[in-house]
C-alpha cells in the first residue's frame, strides 16, 4: 500500500466516510447531503496525480445555456475541483493534484467543496434544467393524491405568485 493511499484510507476513515475500496488506489466515496440525498464520488491515486470525479447531475432537459453560464460562472468559486460535462451532457464534479499535494487536510477541503457544490447547486440545477418535468410530476403527484414531500422546495415553480391586493402595500 502506498504512502497516498495510506493518507486517504485514513482521511476517509477519520472524516465518518462509507467508501468502498476497489484497489489499485482506487476509492468510490459516498458523501452524505440534505437537498441531493448522497453525492457519490472517485477518488483515484494515478502514478503522477490524484483525481477526484463526482456525478452530480444527469444532463439538463431544457435551458441548457442557462445551466451552463450557471455552472462556469460557479467555477469561479470553487476550489480545487470544477464543473465539467461528459460526452451525454450529464454534470460532474472534477479536480486534479499533485500526489506532493495529496494530504488528509487537503482531502477533507476538496471533499468539503465537492460536497458543498454537488448538495448546495442541485436544486438550483434542477429548477434551472428541469423546470417542466418538474411541473409534470407535481401535476401527475396531484392527481393521484401521491406525496408532494421531496418536491416541496420546488413549490414556487407551479404556484402562480399572488397578485397584490389593493391596500395591501406598506409604504415606509
Amino acid at each position: 500500500m502506498s504512502s497516498i493511499d495510506q493518507i486517504v484510507q485514513s482521511a476517509l476513515a477519520e472524516a465518518g466516510l462509507e467508501y468502498d475500496d476497489k484497489g489499485g488506489g482506487r476509492y468510490f466515496v459516498t458523501l452524505p447531503g440534505t437537498k441531493k440525498l448522497q453525492t457519490n464520488c472517485w477518488l483515484i491515486v494515478g502514478e503522477h496525480a490524484f483525481a477526484v470525479e463526482a456525478f452530480v447531475c444527469r444532463r439538463p432537459d431544457e435551458a441548457h445555456e442557462e445551466v451552463y453560464r450557471f455552472l462556469l460562472r460557479r467555477n469561479a468559486k470553487l476550489y480545487g475541483v470544477h464543473y465539467t460535462l461528459d460526452a451525454t451532457g450529464d454534470i460532474y464534479l472534477v479536480g486534479r493534484l499533485g500526489l506532493e499535494c495529496v494530504t488528509a487536510g487537503e482531502l477533507d477541503k476538496i471533499l468539503g467543496q465537492v460536497l458543498e457544490a454537488a448538495d448546495g447547486d442541485f436544486n438550483t440545477l434542477l429548477e434551472i434544467g428541469f423546470a417542466t418535468s418538474i411541473r409534470r410530476e407535481w401535476d401527475w403527484r396531484v392527481s393521484r393524491g401521491e406525496s408532494l414531500a421531496n418536491l416541496q422546495a420546488f413549490r414556487h415553480l407551479v404556484e402562480p405568485e399572488r397578485p397584490h391586493e389593493p391596500g395591501s402595500l406598506t409604504v415606509s
